[in-house]
């Protein structure tokens, strides 16, 4: 755990939502000399900080609406510290909590030195990451399905499905183990998504593919996770290991057109 320990004139914390945020501005001697709600929008934060502008750093919980704000700090020249969610719960929980409350605690824990910081991912990078976070968002709803099937399959005792579900061509052979009408529409919807997902699946990777190879930054600044990301699929032949250059050049696809020849 990481915590912000530098120190500023004023330290700003902010209980932001959606459409609304709680501001809440300290000085360095802890008295508070701006604590309201108001519209979450850059002109209505700008204008209320304005004042304070000198030596000021700025701090949010990590939740889904702190893209923006980070960006906008970051575009102002503006000390800008996410504060790691979890962390924060642990430390300044308490049985009251509403917005006021929770952007003076924030506040306090900047001004204290005893924030948790998260990592603030790279905007230009953030959109891959989020693209990538909804394929396993997919890839974990066909595992779902999958797994429905087959504790159907030890629910009425029948012997395990020595083929791969995901593959369409087992499709009928899955339906064929069930005698019961109802159990068999039942194993035919999963059927059905995981079909449907497989489409969705494989478009995403071929869409990722096409957009790591075209990328000025993938050389340097991919995550490796991304670059690594479709180097486990089975129908790719598998090339021979090789050691990976000092400075790489863009992925390129070897055998079919999903694995890039990165290895380590």
């Amino acid at each position: 755990m990481r915590f912000y320990t530098k120190e500023h004139r004023h330290y700003c914390g902010i209980d932001l939502h959606a459409r609304s945020m709680y501001l809440c501005i300290l000085t360095r001697d802890g008295e508070i000399v701006l604590h309201r709600d108001m519209r979450a929008d850059p002109e209505s934060f700008l204008s209320a900080i304005a004042p304070y502008r000198d030596d000021l750093v700025v701090s949010v919980e990590c939740i889904f609406t702190w893209y923006w704000i980070a960006d906008l700090c970051a575009h102002e020249n503006i000390p800008f510290v996410l504060g790691h969610a979890l962390y924060m719960k642990a430390i300044h929980g308490g049985k009251t909590k509403n917005d006021r409350i929770d952007s003076r605690k924030i506040a306090g824990l900047l001004r204290s030195g005893m924030i948790p910081m998260a990592y603030v991912y790279p905007a230009r990078m953030r959109a891959t990451r989020d693209l990538l976070r909804r394929r396993g968002h997919f890839v974990r709803k066909r595992g779902d399905l999958l797994a429905h099937i087959q504790n159907t399959l030890s629910q009425y005792n029948l012997p395990e499905f020595g083929k791969k579900l995901t593959h369409k061509v087992n499709f009928e052979s899955i339906l064929e183990r069930f005698q019961d009408p109802e159990v068999r529409r039942s194993i035919a919807v999963n059927l059905e998504l995981i079909e449907h997902y497989n489409r969705i699946i494989t478009n995403l990777e071929r869409y990722c593919q096409c957009r790591f190879n075209l990328s000025p930054f993938c050389r340097i600044e991919c995550p490796l996770f991304i670059i690594l990301l479709f180097s486990g699929r089975r129908r790719c032949r598998q090339p021979q290991r090789q050691a990976v250059p000092v400075n790489p050049p863009l992925v390129r696809g070897v055998g079919r057109a999903f694995r890039p020849c990165v290895f380590l």
